[in-house]
């Protein structure tokens, strides 16, 4: 009689470690490089907070006339870091400004380690 064969042959062995090593180059790259993911997503926070500050000091201005007038008359630079709690921007990032229009002024958001950049609209320049 013969014993019942136990365990997995060579070849199935080989078969599960080329499986894996496929299902590995293809998911890892995936996982790798998510600095850039960060940054930008870092990026679009400062952003958004400048955005926000901007509207709600306009609005708080628009509505108080005791606050100063809407228009308050800076660069980019300057009014960013005028509304921001902090009165400065982050470390790591800095503004310039790209188009000054009555009552709106783009700006653009650049990361100082990167070469990320995004827009701000700051309400009331």
């Amino acid at each position: 009689m013969k014993q019942a064969q136990r365990g997995f042959t060579l070849i199935e062995l080989v078969m599960v470690i080329v499986i894996l090593g496929v299902l590995a180059a293809v998911a890892l790259p995936k996982f790798v490089d998510l600095k850039g993911d960060a940054q930008a997503a870092a990026l679009q926070g400062v952003v958004g907070t400048i955005n926000s500050a901007s509207a709600i000091n306009y609005a708080a201005r628009s509505a108080n006339s005791a606050k100063g007038t809407a228009t308050i008359g800076l660069t980019c630079t300057t009014a960013a870091e005028a509304i921001l709690q902090d009165g400065k921007m982050p470390t790591g990032y800095t503004t310039t400004t790209i188009s000054l229009v009555a009552g709106n002024n783009v700006c653009t958001v650049t990361q100082t380690d990167g070469a990320a950049t995004s827009d701000a609209n700051i309400l009331g320049l």
